[in-house]
């Protein structure tokens, strides 16, 4: 019934226009900020699961990068493994020239012996500048047993342990000055070549594991990326056609309150009259 003392009318209107004008800034932060929950309250569940599937997608980006570093490491290692390899067959021709008989033995002390001193020299350089961020990989603990971490939780590790070479553990601090101590030299040097040679088939067989779970993280980031946009992201198209919607009832209810707000007036022209 038509009253003048409370318009029923515009009240309505204006709650209209409240509920509108909230759902359509509600649209517009969605369509600005290009995700779905804006608020807490947009769907709480989702944000507590897209959070923790986020996180997850930041864990494993660091993951890839510690499999990366780890991989760069273990080539450092390897490079200045293969290098101590060819030095030490070079050590290995130069003592089995010296063991020969139709070497003099001032050619054996002189020539021969100089120069695989000299090899000596070298790999034990090698050894103490081969370095990755600062830390010896050759010797002391750095390489000794370390683990990277490559999942979301504390046990999803590869250990890495990669043996400290020096001229004693292989073995090979002798001189081939003589023919006996050349002869000796073989043996050693022989021994010395297999033990890089393990040593290098070890780092192969982490760096394929490396390659293997770096492509295992790649996928997981990728999966729980798409997993996390379709809860967290916004559908631009299904919000823009909800914002027209909504633009539409926000503007019908600015109609109407403007029209309700002209009721009483009206009312009391019907009185005058």
């Amino acid at each position: 019934m038509p009253v003048i003392a409370t318009n029923n009318a515009a009240n309505a209107a204006l709650n209209y226009l409240n509920n509108n004008s909230s759902s359509e800034s509600s649209l517009l932060s969605k369509l600005a900020s290009g995700s779905r929950i804006v608020n807490a309250s947009d769907d709480a569940a989702g944000l507590a699961i897209g959070t923790q599937l986020q996180a997850s997608v930041t864990t494993y980006s660091q993951d890839s990068t510690n499999v990366q570093q780890g991989s760069a490491i273990l080539q450092t290692t390897d490079g200045a493994l293969a290098q101590i390899s060819n030095i030490l067959q070079r050590m290995m021709s130069l003592a089995t020239e010296a063991g020969s008989g139709q070497v003099t033995n001032n050619q054996r002390s002189q020539d021969i012996n100089t120069e695989y001193s000299q090899l000596q020299s070298e790999i034990t350089s090698i050894v103490a500048s081969t370095r990755y961020a600062g830390q010896k990989v050759l010797s002391g603990t750095f390489l000794s047993s370390v683990n990277f971490l490559v999942g979301t939780t504390s046990a999803d590790t590869i250990n890495v342990s990669i043996t400290s070479v020096s001229l004693a553990s292989l073995g090979v601090t002798g001189s081939v000055s003589s023919s006996t101590t050349a002869l000796s030299a073989i043996s050693s040097i022989n021994s010395a070549i297999n033990t890089i040679s393990q040593e290098r088939a070890k780092i192969g067989a982490y760096e394929s594991r490396f390659n293997f779970s770096l492509q295992d993280i790649q996928t997981n980031i990728q999966n729980l990326s798409s997993s996390q946009s379709v809860i967290m992201d916004a559908d631009v198209a299904e919000v823009k056609s909800q914002l027209s919607s909504t633009d539409v009832k926000t503007q019908a209810s600015v109609a109407a309150l403007t029209q309700a707000a002209n009721l009483p007036t009206e009312l009391l022209r019907l009185i005058q009259a």
